[in-house]
């Protein structure tokens, strides 16, 4: 697992979307990229996260950024999620765990005393020219877009 910083490159990937769409970071170059990944779909936290970037998609494609949310549930619990939701964005099914792998976010995790690996919270914000931006750790799930936009400006 590598620990990524600021100013690095990030990893390519190639990842199916929720119809089953090859997806690659390359497609984006020149864009801006919000890259969030979250534990599970349609759970408490991972529902807040991704309504918030819903509710404020149009803002952000705006100013020329993409959303991308990365989680290792497969193609059809993602279409579920973005059906319930209403979701406008790509969601991308990590079900080999490459990409969290790739970005450092698969990790142990704790919960009631029990430790499990899974998948940190975490949020890049990659350049047009493919590099990392910013990496939030501390993902605030009610207003993540609040915070994506104030590294950004």
């Amino acid at each position: 697992m590598s620990t990524l910083n600021q100013g690095d490159k990030a990893p390519e990937f190639t990842s199916k979307d929720q119809n089953g769409n090859a997806i690659s970071l390359a497609q984006f170059k020149g864009k801006k990229v919000v890259l969030y990944f979250y534990p599970k779909d349609s759970t408490p936290g991972c529902t807040a996260e991704a309504c918030d970037f819903r509710d404020n998609y149009q803002d952000l494609k705006a100013q020329g950024i993409e959303v991308l949310g990365v989680s290792i549930d497969d193609e059809k619990s993602h279409q579920k999620f973005i059906t319930k939701y209403d979701l406008p964005f790509t969601l991308l099914a990590d079900t080999d765990k490459s990409i969290v792998e790739a970005y450092g976010v698969w990790g142990e995790k704790s919960m009631y005393g029990k430790k499990y690996m899974g998948t940190n919270r975490t949020t890049f914000i990659i350049d047009e020219e493919g590099n990392i931006a910013h990496i939030l750790t501390k993902v605030d799930t009610k207003a993540p877009t609040a915070q994506v936009l104030a590294l950004i400006k």
